[in-house]
C-alpha cells in the first residue's frame, strides 16, 4: 500500500479508498502462498482475519459483503479491536478519541456494524481494552 494513501492527512478519494480496500484480498492471497507455516486451523484463521476483518455484520463491509455469522468469528473479533485501536490512537488524519468516547461510539454503531454478542463481550472486556490502550499509548 502506498504511503500516499496510508499516511494521507485528509479524506481518501473514492479511487484511493478502492485501492486501500485491496489490502484484505492481497493479505489473504499472501497467506495462501504460505501453506505449511502452521497447522490447517492456524492457516484458516490467519486467512479469515486477513480477508474478512473489514466485513460488517450488516453486510456493508468489504471485500465480499458477508452478512452476520457468515463472517468468521476471528475476523469479527479483530475487526472490533481494530476499530477501537483506530479510535483511541492518534492518526495523521485525526486526533485520538478518549477511551470512553470510543467505547460509546462502537456501542452506538457509529463505527461499523457488529453482532450483539460481540458488543456484549466488548462491554464485559471494556476495562481490559482500556488497560491495553493505556499500556500502548504513544
Amino acid at each position: 500500500m502506498s504511503d500516499s494513501i496510508l499516511l494521507k492527512p485528509g479524506k481518501l478519494t473514492k479511487e484511493e479508498f478502492e485501492i486501500m480496500k485491496t489490502h484484505t484480498v492481497e493479505g489473504s492471497e499472501i497467506i495462501e502462498h504460505m501453506k505449511g507455516i502452521g497447522d490447517g486451523e492456524y492457516e484458516k484463521v490467519s486467512y479469515d482475519i486477513a480477508r474478512y476483518h473489514h466485513e460488517r455484520f450488516d453486510g456493508r463491509g468489504y471485500p465480499d459483503g458477508l452478512v452476520g455469522d457468515e463472517i468468521p468469528i476471528a475476523a469479527q473479533i479483530v475487526a472490533i479491536a481494530d476499530v477501537y485501536d483506530a479510535l483511541v490512537s492518534k492518526r495523521c488524519y485525526k486526533d485520538a478519541y478518549g477511551k470512553g468516547q470510543a467505547f460509546k461510539m462502537i456501542m452506538a454503531g457509529e463505527c461499523g456494524a457488529f453482532s450483539e454478542k460481540l458488543l456484549t463481550c466488548l462491554a464485559k472486556a471494556k476495562e481490559a481494552f482500556e488497560a491495553l490502550a493505556d499500556k500502548y499509548a504513544e
